[in-house]
């Protein structure tokens, strides 16, 4: 039985199916909805907050999505929970209570965001957090993460689970807390064993390169991240599986 087929079958709505001058903010309840009436597949991000609850939210930071500021890790659940996402009128989700709504009716890609910009091994309390959540889930449900030291840490919790790599070029630059040779050993995809992964999510700009080529032919299945409109989706399929998309709908949805 392949546990990715669900997600192979349908692209894949990055973030929720967002449009946030439609009222749809970026990982949330409006955006959730939308999502189950199209019947789209979707991504989500979690962040892990103050008392150790993960919460459905990208970014490290409160002021981009919410008139908040100050870092999601320095408040509880219970103060995030009240904090409303702009352009919608609900608050940032608890991850707990987004799955028990979505109770299997469209499969969930979900991102585990790193947590200290090393991309180095964790004290799995993030994890371990994340997989009693799902320990029980019966809809279709994959994880990733940039961290290959996350997925190994959910393997060892959580093995049914499919897991997978979010890949790209990594740049010293854009990664500035890694070495560089720590960042050509991520862009070669050398950890895609590490954890009995069985996916990558790879940057959609990079989809032709003979890494990815090798991993395809190993059985990998490939997803990628994220584009933007036909064009690019149609380019994207020529190797990729399924695409992870935003701002457009899909020809045929």
């Amino acid at each position: 039985m392949n546990l990715l087929a669900p997600f192979i079958n349908g692209p894949i709505a990055h973030r929720t199916l967002h449009d946030v001058k439609s009222g749809r903010p970026e990982n949330s309840w409006e955006g959730l909805e939308a999502a189950i009436s199209h019947g789209f597949a979707i991504e989500i991000d979690l962040q892990l907050s103050l008392d150790g609850i993960p919460m459905v939210f990208h970014d490290y930071k409160l002021n981009r999505v919410t008139n908040e500021t100050g870092l999601i890790s320095e408040k509880r659940a219970e103060e995030l929970e009240k904090i409303i996402l702009k352009g919608g009128k609900k608050c940032i989700p608890r991850f707990d209570t987004f799955m028990s709504y979505i109770d299997g009716r469209v499969p969930v890609l979900i991102e585990l965001k790193d947590q200290d910009g090393s991309l180095g091994k964790s004290t799995s309390v993030f994890e371990s957090a994340v997989c009693q959540t799902l320990k029980h889930y019966q809809g279709a449900v994959a994880i990733m993460s940039f961290n290959p030291f996350m997925m190994e840490e959910c393997a060892k919790i959580l093995p049914d689970i499919p897991r997978g790599l979010i890949t790209e070029i990594f740049k010293q630059n854009e990664w500035t807390r890694i070495s560089k040779s720590r960042c050509d050993e991520l862009t070669m995809i050398s950890d895609y064993s590490l954890a009995g992964t069985t996916f990558i999510s790879h940057d959609h700009e990079d989809l032709n390169s003979h890494v990815v080529a090798r991993l395809k032919k190993t059985g990998a299945t490939i997803l990628c991240w994220t584009v933007r409109n036909q064009n690019q989706d149609t380019l994207a399929r020529k190797v990729a599986d399924s695409v992870t998309f935003e701002n457009y709908l899909p020809d045929g949805f």
